[in-house]
């Protein structure tokens, strides 16, 4: 979300996300146009370094980071120590269905769940997952929901906001439905979904 910032920071977003993976059609590169601080920037990363996320950390000010490669317990006990001030969102991909033991080791070293859309690249796909699965949400733990998520799927998440396993629903992330091309967002549709959606 780098082309057009100042306009989506515009739509009071909870969240704007960043993303520093370099394989990224979307990858982020400063500098970063200053953002509200009712807004808290999260830094999305793949199988990056404690010390180039660390560093991202101090250089744009980033309250979260998401995780999305295959980040073990260790390395998210590890930042969490290194950065205190960091809330940590680790993320699992689920197409139609998900072991949901693997969040176990993750419960004390991570502060939020993000679960996407399996599929070729680390997020981004544009397609949904099969919401159903989370009927088998075992944590207490907030999470994310994620993937291929645009207006189309605006009843459908009402819905889904109605039913026990979306207790935990803390907030939905949405990319790739409201892109007019990478890294370029539609404020224009983003504001209607927010409106729709009455988020």
């Amino acid at each position: 979300m780098k082309k057009n910032t100042a306009e989506i920071a515009g739509l009071k977003p909870d969240y704007l996300g960043f993303i520093f993976w370099d394989k990224s059609k979307r990858h982020f590169l400063g500098p970063m146009k200053p953002i509200p601080h009712t807004i808290k920037k999260v830094g999305v990363f793949v199988n990056a370094s404690i010390e180039t996320v660390i560093a991202r950390i101090q250089d744009y000010e980033l309250l979260l980071v998401q995780l999305h490669g295959s980040e073990s317990p260790e390395y998210c006990a590890e930042l969490k120590q290194k950065a205190k001030q960091v809330e940590i969102i680790k993320v699992f991909s689920i197409k139609n269905d998900f072991n949901f033991d693997v969040l176990k080791p993750y419960e004390s070293v991570c502060d939020f769940y993000l679960f996407d859309t399996k599929g070729e690249l680390p997020g981004g796909n544009g397609y949904a997952f099969d919401w159903g699965v989370l009927k088998d949400y075992p944590s207490t733990k907030p999470y994310f929901l994620s993937g291929g998520i645009g207006l189309n799927e605006v009843s459908s998440l009402k819905e889904f906001m109605k039913r026990p396993e979306a207790k935990y629903c803390h907030a939905i992330d949405v990319n790739s439905k409201f892109e007019i091309e990478p890294g370029l967002k539609d404020a224009e549709k983003l504001k209607e979904f927010k409106k729709l959606l009455q988020l």
